[in-house]
């Protein structure tokens, strides 16, 4: 056994005594198990080379965060901890790169901190785990994290019991109806229709019970098997026999204004593309077909990045629709069309979007601008283009770890860019009036702007990438995008201008 891991079985065996206070014993191996798994996969996976001394380190500040009076510094060849000017321990440190080196030396650290710090052991242990973690994130980027056991357990127990009918009810006169009904869900299947009244479940009348209660007797772990007794419009009693299964959200809703398909897109969850395609399909279907199709991102937070790609690929024959770049030669891909399908066939195509619209929002957004299928309108987008990877740690912890940067078609990064609209809307209604002018006239106004942003290049530092987002701040949704959407379809020449090719 090392020096470092007998000192580390030393300093725990010190935390079980009688002498250390009422809380649970700080469990330095299982810690030190901990910071090595996170450390072993971390390190190859960081979007920039970082090595585990540098990355124990800034997490070893943890210690400092919540006990302002111990400081870890290495000094020379020596890892020191002290207490004010008081030098608790000091350990020899490890190579740069063994990461086991550092994890152990970062537990052992832990260990003496705690036996010296009143303040570390009323916090415990995982609270010492969640500042090393908090500490060593805060030097790279906003995304990375790690989840302590106990809420990363609940995220996991609720996706397992997160199936469900896929019926919305609502209460009238003392009665359950179906109020709305997912399509394609088992309700859907089983044969429920609008209107009908529930009358038991497995068996459990529920007349009497509260709304809610009859909610989360609709929910359950997947392919759960009900048996349905509901009463229809027609007064006739059937019997529904459905399993559960996770519906996901509706994400899309369509709507026709002024001759324009208005699709908003409020999320990407599992099924947002299909429900995307069957919206695009029904409107363009009616008579008379719409003169532009309008993609509503505005207050989209983003999702499942492939749903925004394969939403793009709805309304593009070719190209490429988004790339991620990282050191992990995993993370780093391409998505491209080859020969697709545009459902509008051709009709014109506008995407609006704010400063809350983000992540695969944001990919849809930059994908259909730069590959020259649809116009952007709004202000400058939030700026979320990277991805994290997870695994589970020794302690059923969860570390999320950045490993790749999404990069739009013609290669800029979304990362704090965020998508430069194509009509900037964010700085009032006089400006937006004088593009448009100029866009009827045949010129794009916002050219420059906009050539900028799609030449720039990761790594692209903070003040590089406001300075280009300066000529269209993020702003709210308003009125004036809508106003110059339907400038647009009433003006193709203006909308071929718009395009920027």
């Amino acid at each position: 056994m090392s020096k470092l891991a007998a000192l580390v079985c030393a300093l725990a065996m010190l935390q079980a005594s009688p002498a250390a206070s009422a809380t649970p014993p700080f469990d330095a191996r299982l810690t030190g198990r901990v910071y090595a798994s996170a450390l072993s996969f971390a390190v190859p996976r960081l979007l920039d080379a970082t090595t585990p001394g540098e990355l124990t380190l800034w997490g070893l500040h943890g210690l400092s965060v919540t006990d302002p009076s111990l400081t870890v510094s290495q000094s020379g060849a020596d890892l020191v901890l002290r207490q004010g000017e008081t030098k608790l321990v000091s350990l020899p440190a490890p190579h740069a790169s063994d990461t086991e080196g550092w994890s152990l030396a970062a537990a052992s650290l832990d260990a003496a901190a705690i036996e010296a710090s009143e303040k570390l052991r009323h916090a415990g242990t995982q609270a010492i785990k969640q500042g090393f973690f908090d500490e060593m994130f805060a030097h790279l980027d906003p995304y990375s994290r790690y989840v302590p056991p106990a809420p990363a357990e609940e995220d996991r127990d609720r996706l397992a019991v997160d199936a469900s009918a896929g019926l919305g009810l609502v209460r009238q006169h003392g009665a359950t109806m179906v109020a709305d009904i997912v399509p394609g869900g088992p309700g859907a299947t089983a044969g429920a229709r609008i209107g009908d009244r529930i009358l038991s479940i497995d068996g459990q009348r529920v007349t009497n019970l509260p709304l809610e209660k009859i909610q989360a007797l609709l929910t359950g772990p997947d392919g759960t098997q009900l048996d349905i007794e509901v009463k229809g419009l027609d007064g006739e009693r059937r019997e529904l026999d459905l399993g559960l299964t996770y519906v996901p959200p509706e994400t899309v809703f369509a709507d026709r204004q002024d001759g324009l398909l208005v699709v908003r897109i409020t999320s990407y969850t599992s099924n947002t593309a299909e429900r995307l395609s069957q919206a695009v399909e029904a409107g363009m279907a009616a008579a008379p077909p719409p003169r532009a199709v309008v993609l509503d991102l505005r207050g989209n937070r983003g999702g499942l990045l492939r749903q925004a790609v394969n939403a793009v690929a709805l309304f593009a024959e070719s190209g490429t629709i988004a790339s991620t770049a990282g050191r992990d030669p995993a993370a780093t891909h391409a998505w491209r069309i080859d020969g697709g399908g545009d459902l509008t066939h051709g009709v014109h195509l506008i995407v609006l979007v704010d400063g809350r619209s983000a992540s695969a929002a944001e990919i849809m957004a930059a994908g259909l601008a730069d590959l020259g299928r649809g116009v952007v309108i709004g202000s400058s987008t939030l700026g979320k283009g990277l991805v994290q990877t997870i695994t589970r740690l020794p302690d059923g912890g969860e570390l999320f770890v950045t490993w790749s940067r999404v990069l739009a078609p013609r290669g800029w990064p979304i990362q704090t860019l965020g998508v430069m609209p194509q009509i900037c809307t964010s700085t009032g209604a006089d400006a937006v009036r004088a593009e448009l002018d100029a866009l009827a006239a045949g010129r794009q106004p916002a050219a420059e702007a906009i050539a900028r942003t799609r030449s720039a290049r990761p790594p692209l530092s903070v003040a590089a990438a406001l300075a280009l987002r300066a000529p269209c701040p993020a702003g709210a949704a308003s009125d004036l995008d809508i106003s110059a959407a339907r400038f647009l379809a009433d003006n193709p020449g203006a909308y071929e201008a718009a395009l920027l090719k």
